[in-house]
């Protein structure tokens, strides 16, 4: 998306901070969404509900603070439909993809999606870029590839979609406006969907969000207040003193700092197969962004 119109300045140390913030944000959502669905109860739909909901309220209160009312109202409901799959996609994926997995499956189809429409809009790549593209695409069709270290294929699906419509949200939104402003407006309509999921699940399966258990609301509420809300607030402020092939490189870090927390705080393996595939998909995606 395209940075605030107003931007705060920042000293060099500032935006290094700011910037690892947004980044260990990132990483944060499937830490915290992995965290609240393997160790707590709490269904999925009821995470997603939540997590939507408390990123909307944080970010409104954001553009509240700054703008006033007149901040409010700005986003588009093809935005909020492409959020709601993608934060409905994460959280089903999340029930059996650990947490580095999960993260690499997301950020390359998001950047590989992204890659795929530049090359249909007529941008070409140079040789380096092919196999830069090449490269993370295979690394992204071996990590799916059946094998007893291989992750369950729905979840990969789930998530592979969940990315896509993640890179969907952020092609609509590339002239949007006020990036902090809309996507207040497209986390409150996403909340709007998601209570009507939360509805049909309630209706079909027995889902009910009063019975989930303080540790799983927790995690959610953080998840969507603070790695969403805070989290993309810090990036756009970052994002506007950084060039775009910077902030690009430095999203490689996100599925990283989502593995080493996986390892620290939930114990999660590292297989080979991950550890191979994603310095392919990493790599692959660096190669692209730096020539």
């Amino acid at each position: 998306m395209s940075a605030p119109n107003a931007l705060p300045s920042l000293t060099r140390h500032q935006l290094g901070a700011v910037t690892a913030m947004a980044l260990i944000c990132f990483a944060g959502n499937s830490l915290l969404c992995r965290l609240a669905l393997k160790t707590t109860p709490i269904d999925p739909t009821t995470f997603t509900w939540i997590r939507l909901l408390s990123g909307a309220l944080m970010l409104n209160f954001l553009v509240w603070r700054r703008d006033g009312p007149a901040g409010f109202g700005k986003g588009g409901w093809r935005s909020a439909w492409a959020l709601f799959i993608y934060a409905a996609g994460f959280s089903w994926a999340y029930l059996q993809l650990s947490t580095a997995t999960g993260a690499l499956i997301l950020f390359a189809a998001v950047q590989i999606t992204m890659l795929s429409y530049a090359f249909w809009r007529g941008e070409r790549f140079s040789k380096g870029q092919t196999v830069g593209f090449v490269t993370a695409l295979l690394g992204l069709i071996g990590l799916l590839l059946p094998g007893l270290q291989a992750p369950p294929l729905w979840a990969c699906v789930a998530m592979i979609l969940a990315g896509m419509a993640w890179a969907a949200y952020t092609l609509l939104g590339k002239k949007a406006g006020d990036p902090t402003q809309v996507t207040a407006g497209n986390f409150a309509r996403a909340a709007v969907l998601g209570s009507l999921l939360l509805l049909a699940m309630s209706l079909l399966d027995g889902v009910n969000p009063v019975r989930s258990p303080a540790e799983g609301v927790y995690f959610a509420i953080a998840s969507g207040a603070l790695a969403s809300g805070c989290g993309y607030a810090l990036w756009y402020m970052a994002m506007g003193h950084l060039k775009a092939t910077t902030a690009a490189t430095l999203q490689l870090s996100a599925p990283v700092l989502a593995a080493l927390g996986g390892v620290l705080l939930l114990g999660e393996p590292l297989s080979d197969q991950l550890v191979l595939c994603g310095l392919a998909v990493l790599g692959g995606i660096a190669l692209v962004i730096s020539l």
